[in-house]
C-alpha cells in the first residue's frame, strides 16, 4: 500500500506538470478508476477530453477508446499508457472490409459501434453506442437498409426495437459472449432478490433473462432510480461492479459469471500511468485524412436531427 500511495503521489505531481487530464473507462482496474479525474464509457470520457482545456489528455483503456478522444480532440496529445491494450471486438471488422460489404449490399448505410478503429469509423456513415444504437437505426429510418458492425448481439438487440433491413456482421465480444442463459439462472439461484441488468453485448437468451439492458452509463443510472431494488446481478465485465459498489455503497452487486474479465482493460497499471506522465508516451496518432473522415461518422450521431440521408 506503502508503494502504491507513492506512485499515486508520483502521478498526481506529473498531471499537475503537464496540465494533464487522467480519464479511466469503467472496466479498469479500481486502482486506476480511483486515480482518475472521471470515470465513464468511451464516448462520455472523449467528449469530456474535447470539452477540457487540458492539453494532454491520459486515457486508461483500449486502443479504440484514445483514437475517439485522438478524432474529437485533433490538438491535444492523447496518451495511450500500454499501447498493446486492444479490443478484440474492434479487431474484427476492418476498412477493406468495410469497402467489400458497401460493394456488396448497394445503397446501405454503414452504422458502426464506437468498438471500432478510426480506420472503420472512417468508412462508416454513422457511428453509434450501446445507449443510443436503437435510436440511430430509428433516425435512418425503416426504408433504408443498415449493415451495423461489429457486435452482432448489440446488432440483433438493434433489430428487436426497429423495423427495416439491418444486416449484421459476424462479430462478438469474446467477454460477454462467454455468458450464457445457465450462467445467469445460476446468478438467479444464488441471489433470488437480484435483478439482473445486463449489457446488450450479451447473447440474446441472456437479455431475455434481464430485467435492464443497456451499457455502463445506463446501468449506473438505473441502479439508482426509485424502485430498481437494492440487489444486482451484473452481467458485463467486472470491472463496473467497483464503481457501483463505490457509489451504491447501501446496494449489493454481484457479478453473473465470475470470468467476466477482459485481461485488455486490466493491463494498464498504476506504474504505467506514472510513466506515461513522465515520458509522454505512447502519442495516439491518426492520419488528418482518418480523422476527419472518422470525424464525420461520429457528428452524424451526435446529430441526429439535422442529418440528410440524401447527401450519404
Amino acid at each position: 500500500m506503502l508503494k502504491e500511495n507513492g506512485i499515486k503521489k508520483k502521478i498526481l505531481a506529473l498531471k499537475k506538470k503537464r496540465n494533464a487530464l487522467i480519464l479511466a473507462h469503467n472496466y479498469e482496474r479500481p486502482e486506476i478508476q480511483d486515480i482518475a479525474d472521471y470515470t465513464g464509457d468511451s464516448l462520455e470520457l472523449s467528449l469530456i477530453a474535447a470539452k477540457s482545456e487540458n492539453p494532454v489528455i491520459v486515457f486508461c483503456g483500449v486502443r479504440f477508446m484514445a483514437e475517439t478522444a485522438a478524432i474529437l480532440c485533433p490538438h491535444k496529445t492523447i496518451l495511450l499508457p500500454v499501447p498493446e491494450s486492444g479490443c478484440a471486438l474492434a479487431d474484427m471488422a476492418t476498412s477493406d472490409q468495410i469497402k467489400a460489404a458497401k460493394k456488396k449490399y448497394p445503397g446501405a448505410l454503414v452504422v458502426s459501434y464506437v468498438n471500432t478503429s478510426a480506420d472503420v469509423k472512417a468508412e462508416s456513415h454513422f457511428c453509434c453506442t450501446s445507449a443510443n444504437a436503437v435510436d440511430v437505426r430509428k433516425a435512418i429510418g425503416p426504408d433504408r437498409p443498415v449493415i451495423f458492425l461489429p457486435d452482432k448481439n448489440l446488432g440483433a438487440y438493434v433489430k428487436t426495437q426497429t423495423v427495416g433491413r439491418t444486416i449484421l456482421w459476424d462479430g462478438f465480444c469474446p467477454v460477454h459472449e462467454m455468458l450464457t442463459a445457465a450462467d445467469v439462472l445460476n446468478a438467479k439461484h444464488k441471489h433470488p432478490k437480484a435483478k439482473v441488468i445486463a449489457h446488450p453485448e450479451c447473447r440474446p437468451d441472456v437479455l431475455a433473462l434481464a430485467d435492464y439492458i443497456g451499457g455502463t452509463a445506463g446501468m449506473l443510472k438505473y441502479v439508482r432510480t426509485p424502485g430498481a431494488g437494492k440487489f444486482f446481478n451484473v452481467a458485463t465485465e467486472l470491472g463496473l461492479i467497483h464503481r457501483l459498489r463505490k457509489e451504491n455503497p447501501n446496494k449489493s452487486f454481484y457479478s453473473a459469471s465470475d470470468y467476466l474479465i477482459c485481461a485488455a482493460m486490466k493491463l494498464i497499471t498504476l506504474e504505467d500511468v506514472r510513466r506515461s506522465l513522465k515520458k509522454m508516451q505512447y502519442v495516439v496518432k491518426i492520419s488528418s485524412v482518418i480523422k476527419k473522415k472518422a470525424k464525420k461518422s461520429i457528428e452524424r450521431m451526435l446529430n441526429l436531427q439535422s442529418r440528410d440521408l440524401s447527401r450519404i
